[in-house]
């Protein structure tokens, strides 16, 4: 956790740069949005006003929640390693996207409930699966000091590289039931307005996973200030090591994106524990789940994207990263003011 407190805030004198070079751009001042927003962002944590993300990766952390024995999915904790595998291996709906945008794909097991024979699976295995959080903690604090540093270790590696700009995934059967219980919690909401069907549930299946976030959140009873015993408590390895990539990307320097509403709420926790973190993330798009929405709305992040998506795997996310190509695009290949002889639009508000 040493890194930590080397956490600082990204340069705001680069990203105000940026934002003089898109002013130069031939079109009306702000005219691409939020999306001449996140190039000064990510201009900001590159400290360059020439920032480049065309080296980018999708980060998928894997594991098992013992919650799934409230009946809590519409599947059973073995998918999470049929799957783990297929993303491994390439052959997963992630890996159909991040092909045709350019990123690289790795799978991490960082607590799946058996051992997978595959060699392009990495293995940072903390446990064989999180305890059930409807009768007591997930994890214990050391556990999920591993996970974050399982994360922060993963992003150290991938700087090393080269890499921008990395899409944080999941994939683990029953995490969206931790997910609810924990925003619950940090949201100060009841489980009914935080909790959705996930992959997929009845509505008998969603009474039973709202009831399993109640009793998880009275059972556990967390200090909702404290984002590492909230992971410890509510939480799950997949949280924890997406908790680390946010962190680590503000300690190497890396842009991270936000999927889902599970990675949104590991992005919150990430910046209760180290606010400057913040400045590191692009929120990828609106998770259809119903915290999803709210939980960017605590990090003071919006997104492009709001089309009710809800597959998981890093899929939502990774769909940024053909948009701020565009912007991209039209950062350093439009015509300008200046080459044109076209007056510039001034701010009259």
């Amino acid at each position: 956790m040493e890194r930590i407190c080397k956490i600082k805030a990204a340069d705001s004198a680069f990203a105000e740069m940026a934002r003089q070079k898109w002013d130069g751009v031939a079109k009306p001042l702000g005219s691409f949005g939020i999306l001449e927003d996140m190039l000064c962002r990510i201009a900001a944590v590159q400290r360059t006003d020439s920032p480049d993300i065309s080296k980018r990766a999708v980060v998928v952390m894997c594991a098992d929640n013992g919650v799934v024995d409230e009946g809590v999915t519409q599947t059973d904790s073995s998918v999470t390693a049929v799957c783990a595998k297929a993303i491994a291996e390439g052959s997963s709906n992630i890996n159909a996207l991040a092909d045709i945008y350019g990123a690289e794909v790795t799978a991490v097991d960082i607590g799946i409930a058996s051992d997978i024979e595959c060699v392009k699976l990495l293995n940072r295995k903390i446990a064989y699966g999180s305890d059930n959080i409807a009768s007591g903690h997930a994890m214990t604090v050391e556990q999920a000091e591993a996970s974050l540093k399982v994360g922060m270790d993963i992003v150290r590696d991938m700087a090393e590289k080269g890499i921008d700009i990395i899409v944080t995934g999941e994939m683990g059967i029953g995490n969206t039931t931790p997910t609810a219980a924990l925003s619950s919690v940090i949201l100060g909401l009841p489980a009914e307005k935080v909790t959705g069907r996930g992959a997929g549930l009845s509505a008998e299946g969603l009474a039973l996973k709202i009831s399993a976030v109640k009793r998880a959140v009275e059972i556990n009873s967390p200090d909702k200030d404290a984002p590492m015993e909230l992971l410890a408590k509510l939480g799950s390895y997949e949280i924890g090591g997406m908790m680390g990539l946010f962190l680590g990307g503000a300690v190497y320097g890396v842009t991270v994106i936000i999927d889902g509403v599970i990675s949104a709420v590991s992005a919150v926790l990430a910046a209760m524990i180290a606010p400057d973190c913040r400045d590191y993330m692009l929120a990828g798009h609106v998770s259809a789940e119903p915290a999803g929405r709210m939980l960017l709305e605590r990090l003071e992040l919006r997104a492009v994207i709001d089309g009710n998506l809800r597959l998981g795997e890093g899929t939502g996310g990774i769909l940024l990263l053909p948009l701020l190509d565009g912007a991209a695009a039209l950062y350093y290949r439009s015509h300008r003011f200046d080459d044109v002889g076209i007056e510039r639009y001034v701010n009259l508000q």
